[in-house]
């Protein structure tokens, strides 16, 4: 049996594989995960969701399966205001992380 070399993850997954633009790429995957879970939630079609977003069912079914790079974070922030959420940035001193990190919480 091969062994495999585990390793305890950097919460970025994308900084991990060391993909550029790597804290933006974080934050729109943490902004679809939160527009996915909104559509589960409220049990809607992709078609219904695309409807509700402006988008065709195809680009919400490509949005959920990853393929994102094409939205800017602005426009999946307007997405999130689609579901009736309001959008707060906040800004506040940095704990430990590194320069650049960029975290979403959803306040549900």
């Amino acid at each position: 049996m091969r062994k495999v070399a585990v390793h305890e993850s950097d919460e970025n997954i994308f900084a991990e594989i060391g993909l550029p633009d790597a804290a933006n790429h974080f934050l729109k995957a943490q902004i679809v995960a939160e527009l996915f879970r909104l559509t589960r939630e409220q049990k809607l079609t992709q078609t219904k969701a695309g409807s509700l977003l402006g988008i065709s069912q195809p680009e919400v079914s490509r949005m959920f399966r990853g393929h994102f790079r094409e939205y800017s974070v602005e426009r999946l922030l307007g997405f999130l205001t689609s579901f009736n959420r309001d959008v707060d940035i906040v800004v506040r001193p940095r704990r430990t992380k590194a320069p650049g990190e960029v975290r979403l919480t959803a306040l549900a």
